[in-house]
């Protein structure tokens, strides 16, 4: 059995990609304050954003969003909930080039992953308050310009899951499907 695909091509990947760092890059922030000296996330917010400025999918931005990954497993084992979802942001922001034209719901998180758990570490670190993730959902959606949303649209709906960064997720997804 073969997997439908969509059309999607290197500038709207890169697109995708601006839109992804944009999102991850501001719960940065949060992260750094819990790990000042682990360069993971912001290492892996430099080489997506090196290629949604032109360059190559390196094998270092594969690197770069994997550890980022390795360090929201280190915050969440710590039980720095902000700092996690603020690590795994940056990570789906690495993991935004590497998008796959199958139109399975799976891919959404690519394209929507950042802005989720972003909103979900601006949530917790703000004592857990569902209004300030809900805010910046709204943020990001605004930040998606009509390529990225043109994008989305391709994909079947985002799937369950995720707890409550899957659900920013969906309420993010909704929200550009109308746009």
């Amino acid at each position: 059995m073969t997997n439908a695909t969509i059309e999607l091509d290197l500038a709207e990947l890169r697109e995708v990609t601006t839109f992804a760092v944009a999102c991850a890059g501001p719960a940065l922030a949060i992260f750094e304050r819990h790990y000042p000296e682990d360069p993971r996330p912001r290492a892996v917010l430099d080489e997506a954003r090196a290629f949604a400025a032109g360059g190559k999918r390196t094998q270092a931005l594969r690197v770069t969003a994997l550890a980022a990954h390795r360090a929201a497993k280190t915050a969440r084992e710590e039980g720095r909930e902000a700092a996690f979802e603020a690590a795994r942001a940056a990570g789906h922001a690495g993991g935004a080039a590497y998008l796959h034209p199958l139109a399975k719901a799976t891919q959404v998180p690519h394209i929507l992953g950042s802005a989720a758990d972003a909103a979900r570490a601006f949530e917790l670190d703000a004592g857990d308050d569902p209004d300030v993730g809900v805010e910046y959902i709204e943020k990001a959606r605004d930040l998606a310009s009509p390529v990225v949303v043109s994008v989305l649209r391709r994909y079947p709906d985002a799937p369950g899951g995720g707890r409550r960064a899957g659900e920013l997720l969906r309420i993010l997804d909704a929200s550009l499907r109308r746009a």
